[in-house]
């Protein structure tokens, strides 16, 4: 896959164009990416360093790019949307753009609407995030810290590709014993008939709908108190909108990096716990990933970990500049790849020789 300009720079499987990704998003082929895992400027009360457009305007502003996404997603691709929700200003009410953005999406064509599938509502978890808007969590107390983003999994039809033992969890303790000494099946009280199936080592536990995005290793229920030290000492603790569990890990290597050499990290960076959830989930070794929002480009790092060939594009020069930095020969990876993860070769179609995958 070729665009009619020269990348910013170039890995082994990916590549990262500066500009418009309205104007980029132009040369590449009809329905030849598997993946379109990104997050776009949230409509936002208070407005970011990088541009928010209003939520009254955001359904409107985000079809160009929604036009250009189904026609580029092969029929079996995946359009995943880190949106995260806002506030009306000056009330401790919530926003309804992101619900409206999602129902546009997914209205059939012939009704207005952008012709996607719904195929799953992820979660996003970050204990990181301040309690905003002050007046209202802070203040007067009306409400509980907003730690949750939502993710729209989008899809053109009803069966995309995917595939959940991809991204399978090691079972819990409790399941470990259930294996070891049998279960007996029952019925629950919800009505659910637990045959003896459900006793049986599959490999790991098929996880929830919500990523967490934690720094912490530890084993701590999500919606657990958690400190922040940006606040005021009797603010550090807030309670949070989501209880589940789960963890994972990140890295402060982009930032540290950005330090050393000047830029000014992006402001708004997800966790790698994101597309390394959703790459596994959606796509396999060699499928393409596109990322049109790519800020620090932590998806195209975790793509390229994974060997799926990525396409990152950002308008922003600095973020781009920066974002260099995770691929830098001494950069840890971010992700561990799969220990199975074999060498990715395609075939050539001149000499129908098997060739090391480059995108470029």
């Amino acid at each position: 896959m070729r665009l009619n300009c020269n990348p910013y720079y170039e890995t082994k499987f990916g590549a990262a164009y500066l500009g418009n990704s309205l104007e980029l998003m132009a040369g590449i082929l009809d329905e030849s990416i598997d993946l379109i895992c990104t997050s776009p400027p949230f409509a936002l009360v208070r407005k970011k360093e990088y541009g928010n457009v209003d939520a009254d305007e955001y359904v409107e502003w985000f079809k160009d790019y929604v036009a250009h996404f189904y026609r580029i997603l092969k029929p079996t691709g995946s359009l995943v949307i880190d949106i995260g929700g806002s506030w009306i200003k000056g009330m401790p009410v919530r926003s309804l753009y992101h619900f409206e953005l999602v129902v546009a999406l997914c209205k059939a064509k012939e009704k207005g609407g952008l012709g996607f599938y719904l195929a799953q509502e992820l979660y996003w978890y970050n204990p990181a995030k301040l309690p905003t808007p002050a007046e209202w969590v802070t203040v007067r107390r009306e409400r509980v810290k907003d730690s949750v983003n939502t993710i729209w999994w989008l899809s053109k039809e009803p069966h995309p590709k995917a595939n959940n033992r991809r991204v399978l969890k090691p079972y819990s303790d409790a399941m470990k014993n259930l294996i070891k000494n049998g279960y007996k099946p029952k019925v629950r009280p919800s009505g659910h008939d637990i045959s003896d199936k459900f006793g049986k080592d599959r490999g790991g536990a098929i996880p929830p709908n919500i990523i967490d995005g934690r720094c912490s290793t530890d084993k701590e229920e999500i919606g657990q108190q958690t400190l922040i030290q940006e606040t005021l000492f009797e603010d550090l603790v807030q309670p949070v909108n989501v209880i589940s569990a789960s963890n994972t890990a990140s890295n402060d290597y982009y930032q540290r990096r950005c330090k050393q050499e000047g830029f000014k990290p992006h402001p708004a960076r997800f966790p790698q716990a994101l597309p390394e959830f959703v790459i596994n989930l959606c796509t396999e070794p060699g499928d393409i990933v596109l990322e049109p929002f790519a800020g620090s480009n932590m998806t195209g790092r975790v793509a390229e970990t994974l060997q799926r060939r990525w396409l990152a594009f950002e308008i922003d020069e600095n973020y781009i500049k920066s974002s260099k930095l995770r691929f830098e020969e001494n950069a840890p990876l971010v992700v561990e790849p799969p220990a199975d993860l074999p060498p990715i070769a395609i075939e050539n179609a001149d000499n129908n020789q098997s060739v090391q995958l480059g995108l470029f």
